[in-house]
């Protein structure tokens, strides 16, 4: 028997939306378990992100409206029952305007959401089992922390209190002692490193030369000294150095992997869905909401057509910039971390913390300047196998793997990082990105600086200020816009750059 749900058009204060509301905290909790009093909120504020109590979801319910989008009640049980109408019309003489119709109402693998469910593949079946065991409470009846949540808040003391790993192995010995009946409380800093590390949420250390000419990764990760400038790549070991003991190395990189941040989007029933919003949820009247809305979107789909077609392919961001990490706004130490966005995810999300992934925390105390090219080969080279090759990813909206691809899209900067990622200055006489050669510039004979006044070469050849030169610089302007240049001009000019040598002198 079908599902009555026209009662999500009505308006909240109706008594088909009240009675409604009734039929759907009913239906929902007719397929949870026993033992289990939260469901997912389908609240407009809490749009199935947040598990609540029955009563909590029935008054948010009512004051804030159900999502209208959520017409297929799948966190609620709706498609677990085998012999539902909906399956049998799958099943009509009518194949041909199902199909039709799923792909323009869901997506255009929607077929896909009727076939037989897929088994996680390797890595997520080992990140469900590590999750389980880790959500697992401290000890019995345990509320407030799990396993997991218990040393994740121990290791955020140690890193904020700069605890040494001795200090924080004593400390964890003398908790499981005090404690016996933690269990699973590791008693060793590698045991809690290992707990989260398990779950994909480790990094890798990458040691740097200290004038940013290389970093020791690939080629170089077994040198003692950078090529470029012969530094040693430890501290105290220039040439004919006897000093024995722990080496250290003059910088190093801490990289943070994109991919399994970017599976675990999917392997996560609160967010596998969204990762589709751009595609299935999106309004598309025109107006620029989000970044699906503009053209470079849009033109980039078009461009890659087999990118394009598969919507749980992730569009990204890059941003990056500078700052003091100990609160004061002076330039003596400056360390520069690297941020990803998945813009796959709607506007409310997208921007927020939880959804940020820092990729690479590049160190000081100088900032890598034009060297920042450098720093960011690891990220390039992840980057460039999620956009040629892919990796496998279990969905769990619909219960298969996928080939999981990414694009870089945009990188968002301030003027001066800008110059640093571009490679293209934006001071001096050509600091113009778009006006490139043709950049109206003067020297000012007093200041010293150089301004930029050609702004009225954009104006329509018959406006009015073209003639004012008494209200800008004393001159007319009948110059033309500049050109814009095309890919070919721009590859034609990258093709006369001579060879790039990094680091400082």
């Amino acid at each position: 028997m079908p599902i009555d749900k026209s009662w999500m058009q009505s308006g909240r204060s109706s008594e088909d939306y009240f009675a409604g509301v009734e039929s759907f905290l009913n239906y929902a909790y007719n397929h949870v378990k026993p033992d289990d009093s939260k469901i997912f909120c389908p609240c407009s504020k809490c749009s199935n992100r947040y598990r609540h109590l029955r009563y909590e979801v029935h008054k948010h319910l009512l004051y804030n409206g159900i999502k209208l989008t959520y017409t297929t009640w799948y966190l609620h049980g709706e498609g677990e029952d085998d012999d539902s109408d909906e399956s049998d019309e799958s099943d009509s003489d009518n194949d041909g305007h199902d199909v039709a119709s799923t792909e323009q109402d869901d997506d255009m693998h929607g077929l896909i959401e009727e076939g037989c469910p897929q088994d996680p593949n390797g890595d997520a079946h080992k990140f469900y089992k590590l999750l389980e065991e880790a959500e697992q409470p401290l000890y019995p009846g345990c509320e407030s922390y799990s396993n997991l949540s218990f040393v994740v808040n121990l290791m955020h003391i140690k890193g904020i209190g700069t605890m040494s790993n001795k200090a924080f192995g004593m400390l964890l010995t003398l908790l499981k002692n005090a404690f016996p009946f933690c269990e699973k409380l590791p008693t060793t800093t590698n045991g809690a490193k290992k707990v989260i590390s398990d779950l994909g949420l480790h990094y890798d250390k990458i040691d740097a030369c200290n004038n940013d000419c290389i970093i020791y990764y690939k080629e170089h990760a077994n040198a003692t000294q950078c090529p470029t400038c012969k530094l040693s790549r430890w501290k105290g070991q220039g040439k004919g150095s006897k000093k024995k003991g722990k080496r250290v190395p003059w910088k190093v990189l801490r990289y943070f992997p994109l991919t399994p941040r970017l599976q675990r989007l999917f392997m996560s029933s609160k967010t596998a869905v969204d990762m589709r919003w751009h595609f299935k949820d999106r309004v598309k009247d025109g107006v620029l909401r989000h970044p699906a809305d503009s053209e470079a979107w849009k033109s980039f789909n078009q461009i890659h057509e087999s990118f394009g077609m598969e919507p749980r392919n992730v569009r990204l961001g890059l941003a990056t910039d500078g700052f003091n990490p100990f609160g004061n706004m002076n330039l003596h130490y400056s360390i520069w971390p690297v941020l990803i966005y998945p813009y796959n995810l709607p506007p409310w999300m997208c921007m927020k913390e939880p959804y940020v992934f820092m990729t690479l925390l590049i160190p000081g105390p100088k900032g890598p300047c034009h060297d920042i090219d450098v720093y960011m080969r690891p990220l390039i080279d992840e980057l460039q196998t999620l956009w040629e090759i892919g990796v496998e990813t279990y969905d769990i909206y619909v219960k298969q793997n996928f080939q999981m691809r990414a694009a870089l899209l945009w990188t968002i900067n301030d003027y001066p990082a800008y110059a640093y990622m571009s490679g293209w200055s934006t001071s001096g006489k050509l600091a113009c990105p778009y006006c490139a050669s043709n950049t109206s510039h003067r020297r000012l004979s007093h200041g010293s600086k150089t301004c930029y006044l050609g702004h009225r070469r954009f104006l329509p050849s018959d406006h009015v200020w073209r003639n004012q030169g008494s209200q800008f610089d004393n001159t007319r302007e009948r110059r033309l816009a500049p050109k814009r240049p095309s890919g070919d001009d721009v590859i034609n000019e990258l093709s006369e750059l001579r060879e790039i040598t990094h680091g400082k002198d």
